[in-house]
């Protein structure tokens, strides 16, 4: 056996909502705005979010908080990227800018932490 865990394909609501920083309503109002967030049920009826999902998740999320577009502006810019075939390359920008920001964020609690104890 290797020792590597194989990938996961499915994610809770609970561990979407950690790994995007985003609240469950959040996460269920914009399944009801954008017709392309459509997690599976399993059956018990939970939600299950593929790592597709999650990153467009974060690629609204970009949207929306980063570019400070309307829900309606949001859509239509993830319509016009998925005809023009851009989706997928601005779903990873996004995931990547979100990526750095979050760094920032916890290294910049770090140093608060740090100086708060001299």
């Amino acid at each position: 056996m290797s020792g590597k865990e194989p990938v996961k394909e499915f994610f809770s609501i609970g561990e979407v909502c950690a790994l995007t920083d985003l609240k469950p309503h959040v996460l269920r109002y914009w399944e009801s705005q954008f017709r392309f967030l459509n997690p599976a049920k399993n059956r018990s009826g939970n939600r299950a979010y593929q790592r597709r999902e999650i990153e467009l998740i974060m690629h609204v999320k970009h949207l929306l908080y980063t570019e400070k577009y309307t829900i309606d502006g949001a859509r239509q810019k993830v319509d016009d990227q998925r005809r023009a075939g851009e989706l997928k390359a601005a779903t990873r920008s996004a995931l990547g800018v979100e990526t750095i920001a979050s760094v920032e964020r916890e290294l910049q609690c770090i140093l608060n932490l740090l100086d708060s104890g001299r």
